[in-house]
């Protein structure tokens, strides 16, 4: 079926379907929109979840075993005897579990995929709705499960969120075995949740996409979930199968993993890591994509060598396949592999580094307007950037096996993630929050919420490397029983208090955020003078997206077209026959 003919047909069944009203609206909508916006606020609040738990590792950290003091109540402190080794361990277990599959990944994949593929290409709605929907509530299910193990014997999974075997796979390792199943449970069906969209959205940019969208004239963003969905539908397939062999292992007494049994406890490790590299940039290119759209729209100028960014990301999403083995350097490895894993992770920072020599060239000479969601797309840059050098130290063996069980990754690890996602998280947010919601965000608490944000991630993060490099091991309890880390403790106390202010800094971006729903400026159809096709219908967009299917012209990033009267040109905007020639009028942005 040609690419119009699928659109039309779609489109027609879009129209026709009834759209459910009221509460069932927001609980069984088969609309993209919808569920992107489940997505949404599902994974802000995953976020706030996954936050505390992090706040309560990090004060154990700073005052190993003390107590805690009541708020407003200094004379009477209140004891928190639950934060014990094996307490610790299901935090650390499940923080990172929660910010990584239940918060990053459907925060750029779910919710923000979910609500842009479809207007960025012009069409009306996904390929499969019921698919859709049904991965959003696997992944309220596997959420739901994870966290279920707080409340079972036991406690929750405590193996780490790597789950190395045969921790994992013997309770009397990891001292929880219903905690530790309903883990591996969750991940397998999250794994269906993923799977599940990755197929949708792949089917969709193939097949939908609006006559005249080639895929040169596709957004960024728009390309790196493409991209993304391919490592999904590659990748997680090998996670759900070693987390089928888990539970296995766990109760039904296999032996894929346990040593003592014949089994391999490097078998888990290969797969999950085969899994767990591809997923670094399944949370990174989303991200990227979504930061070089809004460097685009702020800087006012079309991103610097478009081809080679989209050629970049897919280099990027292939070598993440062979780098996997880094992550092993400390478990033994052949030296000749070993040497073949350390190249190809110095190699994947060429496709990284032309990404970022593009958004430089993106915003060189551009007319930047420093709007929340620029200033935040700039964060993202830049602490991407200082994740990525300190990834670039991994590729030698040697230094590796020195800081790989140390706060050093801890540092490198959030540089990219926290640093890297999420600040392209609030970029999107900002950006995008008129289109969804119809109102604009307020910018004076956005830029308020940035600052304090940029300020305590760097103050909380950068000394990790620090106190790494001093010899802080991770996954350790209470720095205080090793007498070498004792004189770190005063940067560990630092680092929690800065987390304290980072934690508490969000609250900002969350009263900005529900605040705004009711009480925020009307937002227009386009307050940013975008020229993507979302920015083409009203906001929110209506049920189907498109009273017609818009016809594509020109590519993704026309502004400050030299001759044209305005400083952007829309996608579904035809050439003016005979249009005199003037000078580009800046636009002046709403916010």
């Amino acid at each position: 079926m040609s690419t119009l003919a699928a659109t039309h047909a779609h489109e027609t069944h879009v129209r026709t379907h009834e759209e459910p009203s009221g509460w069932r609206k927001y609980i069984w909508s088969l609309d993209h929109k919808i569920i992107g916006i489940q997505y949404l606020f599902t994974s802000l609040a995953f976020l706030l979840i996954g936050g505390g738990m992090a706040l309560l590792m990090r004060w154990q950290l700073a005052y190993p075993s003390t107590q805690i003091m009541a708020s407003g109540d200094v004379g009477n402190p209140i004891s928190l005897p639950f934060i014990n080794p094996q307490f610790y361990n299901a935090l650390f277990t499940m923080h990172a579990t929660v910010m990584v599959f239940l918060v990053v990944m459907p925060l750029l994949i779910g919710a923000f995929g979910n609500y842009l593929i479809p207007l960025k290409i012009g069409t009306g709605d996904m390929a499969f709705p019921l698919i859709n929907e049904l991965s959003y509530w696997f992944y309220v299910a596997s959420g739901v499960i994870m966290l279920s193990g707080f409340f079972v014997a036991g406690g929750a999974a405590a193996g780490g969120w790597t789950a190395y075997a045969p921790l994992s796979t013997v309770a009397a390792y990891n001292g929880t075995k219903m905690g530790q199943t309903l883990w591996a449970v969750g991940i397998f069906v999250n794994g269906l949740a993923s799977i599940m969209g990755a197929f949708n959205y792949i089917t969709t940019i193939v097949n939908m996409r609006a006559p005249g969208m080639g895929f040169f004239r596709l957004p960024l963003t728009v390309w790196a979930l493409f991209i993304t969905a391919f490592l999904l539908l590659l990748a997680v397939p090998v996670l759900s199968a070693a987390g089928a062999m888990l539970i296995l292992d766990l109760n039904f007494g296999t032996s894929f993993f346990n040593p003592a049994q014949g089994g391999q406890p490097l078998l888990w490790q290969h797969l999950f890591w085969f899994f767990g590299h591809p997923e670094v940039y399944i949370m990174i290119l989303p991200a990227m994509g979504m930061a070089s759209d809004v460097l685009s729209i702020f800087s006012r100028k079309p991103v610097f060598g478009y081809k080679a960014m989209v050629f970049a990301m897919i280099a990027i999403g292939l070598l993440g396949f062979i780098v996997w083995g880094h992550h092993m350097f400390v478990s033994g490895m052949n030296l000749v592999l070993s040497a073949a894993f350390g190249v190809s992770t110095m190699v994947i920072a060429v496709p990284s580094a032309i990404k970022t020599f593009n958004w430089l060239g993106t915003l060189w000479g551009g007319s930047i307007h420093f709007t929340t969601a620029m200033l935040n797309a700039l964060a993202f840059v830049a602490m991407f950037v200082i994740g990525g050098f300190s990834g670039i130290f991994m590729a030698s063996t040697p230094v590796n096996i020195f800081v790989h069980h140390t706060y050093f990754i801890v540092a490198h690890f959030h540089y990219v993630l926290f640093g890297g996602s999420i600040f392209a998280v609030f970029a999107s947010i900002y950006t995008w929050y008129p289109k969804m919601f119809g109102r604009m965000l307020d910018e004076t608490l956005g830029k308020i919420h940035f600052a304090l944000t940029f300020i305590f991630f760097n103050l909380c993060f950068f000394p990790m490397h620090n106190v790494g490099l001093g010899g802080m091991m991770r996954r350790i309890a209470d720095p205080t029983a090793y007498e070498h880390l004792r004189s770190l403790q005063p940067i560990n106390q630092f680092i929690t208090f800065a987390a304290i202010g980072l934690g508490f800094t969000q609250l900002i971006f969350f009263w900005n955020f529900f605040r705004s729903l009711k009480n925020g400026r009307p937002a227009g159809k386009n307050p940013w003078h975008a020229t993507t096709l979302e920015w083409t219908v009203a906001s929110p967009p209506g049920h189907g997206n498109f009273a017609v299917t818009p016809t594509v012209y020109r590519g993704a990033y026309d502004y400050s077209v030299p001759g044209h009267p305005r400083d952007y040109i829309m996608q579904n905007e035809p050439d003016a026959p005979d249009a005199p020639a003037a000078k580009p009028q800046v636009a002046a942005l709403v916010g």
